[in-house]
């Protein structure tokens, strides 16, 4: 397996990316990886230098690498929200070094996910996303997701009884936790975008305009992806689109944010593959 370190331009700084060579019987259609922060190419367990492995060993080439700010690419750290010049950076060196790469899927966890869905509609390179637990962050999504998904499976949980009736469990302190989230639940988002939208509307408007495929994977067990659902149980729109033909749903209900257990990375590693030799391009 051949993997090749390129050292590319993005507006006058340094960037660092690995070039994974197809083998066997290629794909036209190539995957850019691109990387939530604060994290850098290798990503969290090492699986995205697995993924890369995996999908270049089956014949789909892989470019992953580190936006400026992060590992190995000079310049001062930058969020999700600044990467459009990286992503498109990259994508020329890509499709550059990648011989018969007509087609690029941009593949991206968390905050990288959102960030892909910002570019992708600018870039008629792209066939398509691989999205796993899309940020959709606000302090008011984060303390509605906190009080459904952890207050009220605490109640059920024998664990949580135990302490109660061992009387060690902190009421005072629980009951000022619970309240805090409430008051932050109930908050009005604010933007930080210049439009005044919050990052939840623009990325309705992201996703729901990409009339290309989109392979959604989301963890069961993290506040993230629970957070994600609720944005778009809100929306008409929004559902809409994730019960479209245009997008196909994978649930890995007992999967953490990261997929950190070697049979979660190996089962998004089979979805992806099989997403991708599904495409038309």
């Amino acid at each position: 397996m051949i993997e090749e370190p390129q050292i590319f331009d993005c507006e006058g700084e340094q960037m660092l990316g690995i070039l994974h060579h197809a083998q066997g019987n290629k794909s036209d259609i190539g995957v850019l990886l691109v990387v939530g922060g604060p994290q850098y190419r290798v990503g969290s367990h090492r699986q995205f230098v697995l993924l890369a492995r995996a999908l270049a060993a089956a014949g789909v080439p892989v470019f992953r690498f580190d936006y400026r700010g992060m590992g190995d690419s000079v310049a001062a750290a930058r969020d999700f929200e600044q990467i459009t010049d990286d992503i498109r950076s990259a994508m020329d060196t890509f499709v550059e070094k990648a011989q018969g790469v007509r087609g690029v899927v941009l593949w991206g966890l968390c905050d990288a996910a959102t960030a892909n869905a910002f570019y992708a509609r600018k870039d008629d390179r792209v066939v398509g996303q691989i999205a796993l637990n899309p940020w959709v962050r606000t302090s008011e999504g984060e303390a509605q997701a906190f009080i459904k998904h952890y207050y009220l499976k605490r109640l059920f949980s024998g664990h949580f009884w135990r302490k109660v009736f061992g009387l060690k469990f902190n009421a005072r302190v629980a009951l000022s936790d619970f309240l805090g989230k409430l008051g932050q639940s109930k908050a009005k988002v604010v933007s930080s975008d210049s439009d005044n939208r919050s990052l939840p509307e623009r990325l309705r408007e992201a996703q729901t305009t990409f009339r290309k495929p989109t392979l959604l994977i989301l963890s069961g067990q993290d506040l993230t992806a629970r957070e994600y659902e609720s944005r778009v149980g809100e929306s008409q729109e929004w559902r809409d689109w994730m019960a479209s033909s245009d997008v196909s749903l994978r649930n890995l209900d007992e999967a953490d944010h990261t997929f950190s257990r070697a049979v979660w990375r190996d089962q998004v590693a089979t979805w992806s593959l099989d997403w991708v030799r599904g495409l038309k391009h």
